[in-house]
């Protein structure tokens, strides 16, 4: 498995986490719902300090970088590539116990904060 973490630096962008929500919502969870290899994708966002980005958890580093190929949506929108990107190998994964019957449609774009 694999992972990879990207952030961006909003300030000066012209874009905000609100005025990203609308892409997450109808544009970017649909797509990365589809893409081969990608085993969990989680947007994440610090308001305080204007940084957004993702997690992004892979079959294996080769399904990572077949996708790296794919255009950069949000990077088109916000004007610049990531401020941040790192990629990790995983040590090991555990699912917590928990009363969601899905992670799939939770978040702030998707209107369901549990």
């Amino acid at each position: 498995m694999h992972c990879v973490v990207v952030w961006w630096d909003l300030a000066g962008s012209g874009r905000t986490i609100e005025s990203l929500r609308p892409f997450l919502r109808d544009e970017a969870v649909p797509r990365f719902s589809a893409v081969p290899g990608l085993c969990l994708k989680v947007w994440v966002s610090d308001p305080a300090t204007e940084r957004w980005g993702a997690v992004l958890l892979w079959e294996s580093a080769e399904a990572a970088a077949a996708a790296a190929g794919l255009p950069n949506r949000a990077a088109e929108l916000i004007g610049r590539p990531p401020s941040q990107r790192s990629a990790f190998d995983i040590e090991a994964v555990v699912e917590g116990r928990h009363d969601l019957t899905s992670l799939s449609g939770l978040g702030l774009a998707l209107g369901a904060d549990r």
